[in-house]
Formats: C-alpha cells, sequence, structure tokens
C-alpha cells in the first residue's frame, strides 16, 4: 500500500506561479512512476505529468509542456509539480497517483491515489 497526500494547492492570478506537492508514504516511494492528474469542473480527470522512478525521464500533456516540470525527491517520499504562467483553464483538482509501471500517461495504469488538492487560477 502506498499513501499519498497532496499539498499546496490555492488561488493564483493568471500568469502567476504554484507549487504542489504530493508526499508518500507506505511501501518504498522510489519502486513506483508518479503522475499529476488534474479534474477540472463538469470534465473528466485527465493526464497531466508523469515522472520515471529514478527521475530521469517525465512527460507532459501538450497544454502544460513547456509550463509545469514535475520532479521528484525519493530520499523524501514526495513528487512535486511545479507550475508556471498559470492559467484560468488551468483551474482544478490535481491529483497524484503512483504506478509500478516504468512510466504512464494512462489513469488505469495507476493503482494508487491521493485525495486531491483544489488550484484555482483567476483571470
Amino acid at each position: 500500500q502506498v499513501q499519498l497526500v497532496e499539498s499546496g494547492g490555492g488561488l493564483v492570478q493568471a500568469g502567476g506561479s504554484l507549487g504542489l506537492s504530493c508526499a508518500a508514504s507506505g511501501r518504498t516511494f522510489s519502486s513506483y512512476a508518479m503522475g499529476w492528474f488534474r479534474q477540472a469542473p463538469g470534465k473528466e480527470r485527465e493526464f497531466v505529468a508523469t515522472i520515471d522512478r529514478s527521475g530521469g525521464s517525465t512527460s507532459y500533456t501538450n497544454s502544460v509542456e513547456g509550463r509545469f516540470t514535475i520532479s521528484r525527491d525519493n530520499a523524501k517520499n514526495t513528487v512535486y509539480l511545479q507550475m508556471n504562467s498559470l492559467k484560468p483553464e488551468d483551474t482544478a483538482v490535481y491529483y497524484c497517483a503512483a504506478t509500478v509501471m516504468t512510466i504512464s500517461q494512462r489513469q488505469t495504469h495507476y493503482d494508487y491515489w491521493g485525495q486531491g488538492t483544489q488550484l484555482t487560477v483567476s483571470s
């Protein structure tokens, strides 16, 4: 079992920056690739970013490429999502998730999920 707890959400103006954290407890954090997903009001949850077990490989959805950065610190059992140049359309609940696969953009590949943290970007 892996328990995931997100933090760092809040209200930010368009063009601003915010960082999210996801702390993991339980089994060995470095055994899991990690992902960030988001769900906007009235929409389905979607992939945002993913990082492999070592942190050497990352992948992003097109809409955040160049603005968001996923990283991890295996010594601290934490994965991060740094978000810059935020837009109102980034408003959503952000979830972190863990998968035993090498790296994946598919939600169905993820075994463990956090409860989410709200990001609101005002225009």
